[in-house]
Parts: structure tokens; C-alpha cells; sequence
């Protein structure tokens, strides 16, 4: 059977703290799933940890990104891997809540195009990491859900899922950072596409560093900030239908 879930997960030198979080994923997810690993460079040092783990779990995939090194470019290197009609997107540092994975995904298989897990709607939180890294997310988020209309009030998390139609139709952009899911967000909203949300409590990591680089990538996330904003387009699938 094909599985019903592909989960991509980002993984840059946790080492052996990834232990844990992969085996809360294991036991969190029920729906028939496969699980992309998705790693840089070969000289990661939670190469040893994955291959073991993979020995132990036979939805365990291992995929060098290839495509550019980095955030996006090992999301997109997550997408062309997967097998599954939804795609859901998550960090490997203990952040994101595993068990809102079938959730996220039974939307999706609902008809929404993307699922978004969010920190800033009534019942979700963010509890810790940089304040002002939080403070732009919320500003962000919830003024694109009052006056843009995108569907979410966290644009910005990483923890969605996603149809797989739709991402090869309207295409991944990005090249820096974590703004993939402002992008398709924006995409959707432009393409008056449904995009539902539930809300998630993020807990900052408890083990080594984060690789969110905020000064650099800001420029990136407010060019998709604009783009939703903009005027409508009509959506066709590779099919032809609207």
C-alpha cells in the first residue's frame, strides 16, 4: 500500500539528540506514512543515529539534498522524494507536536491545500526562542489572516501539511531559509485556494542550536508577505481542469 503521508523531516547535525524526536514520531503517527530524513551534506554528524534508526524503521528514508544546500532547498529536495498525495513539513529538533500529523493530514485529505499548524490562534502558543523572532512571526501571521485573508493566523510555521497536486502545480520558489510556507500560504491565497488551520503549542528546542538566521532571511519571507496581497489567479491542474 502507498502510504498515506509523506513526512518530511529536516535534519543539520542534531547528532544523537534526534533519538528522541524520531521515536516520538514513530509512536505518534497512525495513519501509513513514510518518513524522509532529509539531510545536507554527508559529514552530518546525525548521520550514524539516522542509519541506525533506519535499520530499526522500515518507513525511514534517507534523502541527500541535493538540490540547494539549506532550509528550502531540502524542502524541495523532500517534495520531489515523496510518494504520498499529502506532504507534511517538520523540524527535527522537538519543536512541532507529532501527534497533530494525522490531523494536519485528514484536512488536507478534506480538500484544503494547505494545513497549517498554528502558534497564534485561540489555543495554540509559542513558548520560548527569541522574542524578536516571535514577535515579527505573530505581526506577521495574524495580519496576513485579518487583511490579506490567507486562511491561517501562522503564516510562517513550518509545520504544515500540504497537497502534493498542488505544490507541482503552483512550484516551491524559495531558495532561503524557512519561508516555503509563507510561500505556498501566499500561493494559495492568490489562487483562492482553502487553506484550514489548528492550533499547535511550539516549544523552543532543548538541544543544540537553531539555523533560523533572521536578518538574513527577512527579505526573503517579505517579498511572499506582499505577493499575498495580490490579485487573484486562476488555478489550473496538470489535467487542464480549473
Amino acid at each position: 500500500m502507498n502510504p498515506r503521508i509523506s513526512v518530511v523531516v529536516l535534519v543539520h547535525n542534531e547528532g544523537d539528540s534526534v533519538r528522541p524526536v524520531i521515536e516520538r514520531l514513530m509512536e505518534s503517527v497512525q495513519l501509513t506514512n513514510e518518513v524522509l530524513l532529509v539531510y545536507d551534506q554527508e559529514s552530518d554528524i546525525t548521520l550514524p543515529t539516522l542509519h541506525e534508526l533506519c535499520t530499526k524503521h522500515s518507513n525511514l528514508r534517507l534523502v541527500h539534498n541535493q538540490v540547494r544546500r539549506g532550509p528550502a532547498g531540502a524542502i524541495r529536495a523532500g517534495f520531489a522524494a515523496a510518494q504520498s498525495p499529502v506532504v507534511v513539513v517538520t523540524m527535527s529538533d522537538g519543536c512541532d507536536d507529532p501527534a497533530q500529523i494525522d490531523t494536519l493530514t485528514r484536512l488536507v485529505e478534506r480538500g484544503v491545500v494547505v494545513a497549517a499548524a498554528s502558534r497564534f490562534m485561540r489555543g495554540g502558543q509559542r513558548v520560548g526562542g527569541p522574542w524578536m523572532k516571535g514577535i515579527i512571526s505573530r505581526v506577521a501571521g495574524i495580519s496576513l489572516h485579518w487583511f490579506a485573508r490567507v486562511g491561517t493566523h501562522d503564516a510562517t510555521n513550518s509545520f504544515k501539511a500540504y497537497s502534493r497536486d498542488f505544490v507541482n502545480v503552483v512550484g516551491i520558489e524559495s531558495t532561503e531559509g524557512f519561508e516555503v510556507g509563507i510561500e505556498l500560504v501566499a500561493k494559495a491565497r492568490r489562487y483562492r485556494l482553502p487553506v484550514a488551520e489548528i492550533p499547535t503549542i511550539w516549544l523552543d528546542r532543548t538541544f543544540g542550536a537553531s539555523n533560523f538566521r533572521l536578518l538574513r532571511w527577512l527579505k526573503h519571507y517579505l517579498r511572499w508577505y506582499v505577493y499575498a496581497f495580490g490579485r487573484p489567479k486562476q488555478f489550473v491542474t496538470t489535467k487542464g481542469n480549473t
